[in-house]
């Protein structure tokens, strides 16, 4: 699967055009990104595919030098889970 990128949103589409996966990360400071929806087309599920939408959000993010405030809850359990992307979080 390979993902598209866009400014605040990464997703992917089938050979249809219809969208399969997709992460929505718009900023709301010019430090800031909330991380507030993943999606996952339900023939894709259990693939690992919304971690991989995270992981590159958080990759994205990262390299702008943007902090993350997680509010979409498959993000929340993520970022509990990987503490190698703790410094991303936003201390609020």
């Amino acid at each position: 699967m390979e993902f598209q990128y866009e400014e605040h949103r990464i997703f992917a589409e089938d050979e249809k055009g219809k969208m399969t996966a997709e992460i929505t990360f718009p900023e709301v400071s010019v430090d800031t990104a909330v991380i507030d929806h993943t999606f996952v087309d339900n023939s894709l599920r259990g693939q690992g595919v919304a971690g991989k939408l995270v992981e590159a959000a958080a990759e994205q993010l990262a390299e702008r030098g943007m902090k993350v405030i997680p509010t979409c809850s498959y993000a929340v359990s993520w970022f509990q889970k990987h503490p190698e992307y703790q410094n991303l979080l936003k201390n609020e």
